[in-house]
């Protein structure tokens, strides 16, 4: 079973732990980084994505109430947790918990190459905005 749970002081190191692929890395910063950048911004929500006991992935998002819309500013799910179904059991609970704070869409952005995660996002519904900011490709999910 797939959960979200906070990341704590007794779970940080675990999550630090998790990584892509090689062949992934240049495409989404490292889970510490992560952790990082949310103790600077208000607005960030971050949890470990586990299944069962087991954190096998990471999500951050950032909050726009004025615009109801949320940012799915990282998503990651470890290398040898990859293709089980995780990623989209997480997601599914990230797009629960926007729905729940009243977004009406969840906007992203990936960097385009051929293991990057665009055909993930396609997949689950994502349509690209033909936005570009810093090099990566907007995309979108109405939640409505």
């Amino acid at each position: 079973m797939v959960t979200l749970r906070e990341v704590t002081a007794e779970t940080l190191r675990a999550v630090c732990r998790l990584e892509v692929g090689r062949d992934q890395q240049g495409f989404v910063a490292e889970n510490v980084f992560s952790i990082a950048e949310a103790s600077f911004e208000p607005k960030a929500w971050y949890r470990a994505v586990y299944e069962d006991e087991e954190p096998v992935g990471f999500v951050m998002l950032e909050h726009d109430p004025e615009q109801q819309e949320d940012h799915l500013w990282r998503f990651m799910i470890d290398h040898r947790h990859q293709g089980k179904g995780h990623g989209r059991a997480a997601l599914d609970l990230v797009v629960e918990h926007v729905r729940a704070r009243g977004a009406k869409r969840l906007l992203s952005s990936y960097v385009p190459g051929d293991a990057g995660p665009a055909e993930f996002y396609r997949r689950y519904g994502f349509v690209e905005t033909g936005e570009v900011d810093e090099d990566e490709l907007v995309i979108r999910l109405d939640l409505v």
